[in-house]
């Protein structure tokens, strides 16, 4: 009769401990699930840091370098892209290694599935070897298709005058050629 009462208290004693242990698991597993939704779907970037500079080359030219303060970079999402959250600097280079033009922006992301980089804050594109510069707070640059362009209030400044852009404009990325929509402007007139 001992040997039965003793087995039955190891039995509860053993009942015991896996209803702690389970209570314990399930308190974890709570916490885990409070943190979370307290979290929600917040991505954390997998590659971060300061002072970068990407060089983009084509048959070893260097054809676009990049220079950013603070760069993060999330690609554990449907749509992976970098960060440039204090802005950059891109510089575009022409079969001679001259600069041709620059692109600087306040805030820029770079969507790197669909290749595309998205400006704000400031924008400002420069054509050194023609002297254009356009001016905007909103700009898509399409790495691809080698094209800029904006849907908003946009300004461009050329030899010839100042011209606006109500509903922004579209240009290949060297700012050669250049298009704006609703456009209004001032022309300079030459005395011949």
């Amino acid at each position: 009769m001992k040997k039965q009462l003793s087995d039955q208290g190891n039995y509860i004693k053993i009942g015991i401990l896996l209803l702690v242990f389970s209570l314990y698991f399930i308190s974890c597993e709570n916490e885990i699930e409070k943190i979370n939704s307290l979290m929600g779907n917040t991505a954390f970037p997998k590659v971060s840091g300061k002072n970068f500079e990407i060089i983009q080359s084509d048959s070893g030219k260097v054809k676009v370098r990049i220079l950013a303060p603070e760069l993060y970079k999330y690609d554990q999402l449907e749509q992976p892209y970098i960060e440039f959250p204090r802005g950059m600097k891109a510089y575009f280079y022409d079969d001679s290694l001259k600069i041709e033009s620059v692109i600087e922006a306040g805030y820029v992301k770079y969507f790197e599935k669909e290749r595309l980089w998205e400006a704000s804050n400031n924008v400002e594109a420069r054509n050194l070897k023609k002297g254009e510069q356009l001016n905007t707070e909103h700009l898509f640059w399409n790495e691809q298709k080698k094209i800029i362009y904006s849907n908003t209030n946009s300004r461009i400044v050329t030899e010839d005058g100042t011209f606006y852009g109500e509903k922004g404009f579209d240009a290949n990325q060297d700012l050669s050629k250049w298009k704006l929509k609703s456009s209004k402007g001032t022309v300079n007139v030459k005395n011949e």
